[in-house]
């Protein structure tokens, strides 16, 4: 379902046309755990038309955050904002749908899995 986008947004910064997405770039972004659960996060949660780095949760350090975003924007999963000191983002669903049909119904049902339990210390 395509989101209206609101009066007054700037321009997205650079990504590539919908002609010129490819398959293994696409899946390349998403092999990275991290940026795989942010495309789940934006697909599953999202409430209005774009959202912050913050609103995503993710302690990591800002500069590792910049470098999975703009991965996932050059890879043409994500349309970026720039709303003065801070980018904003969201999937681009008609795009991907487009030219990957069921890629994002897969990445949306997708679940994180448990984190394996640590073995026990004998002593």
């Amino acid at each position: 379902m395509k989101l209206p986008e609101p009066a007054g947004l700037p321009e997205p910064l650079p990504e590539p046309a919908v002609d010129d997405l490819r398959l293994e770039t696409v899946l390349s972004a998403l092999s990275d755990p991290l940026r795989l659960r942010i495309v789940n996060k934006l697909l599953l949660e999202r409430e209005s038309f774009d959202h912050t780095c913050g609103w995503f949760g993710i302690d990591r350090p800002k500069s590792s955050l910049t470098h999975h975003f703009k991965a996932l924007r050059e890879a043409g999963i994500i349309r970026q904002r720039q709303y003065g000191l801070e980018r904003r983002s969201h999937v681009r669903v008609d795009d991907l749908n487009a030219r990957f049909p069921g890629l994002l119904d897969l990445v949306a049902s997708w679940t994180e899995p448990e984190p394996a339990p640590k073995p026990r210390q004998t002593s």
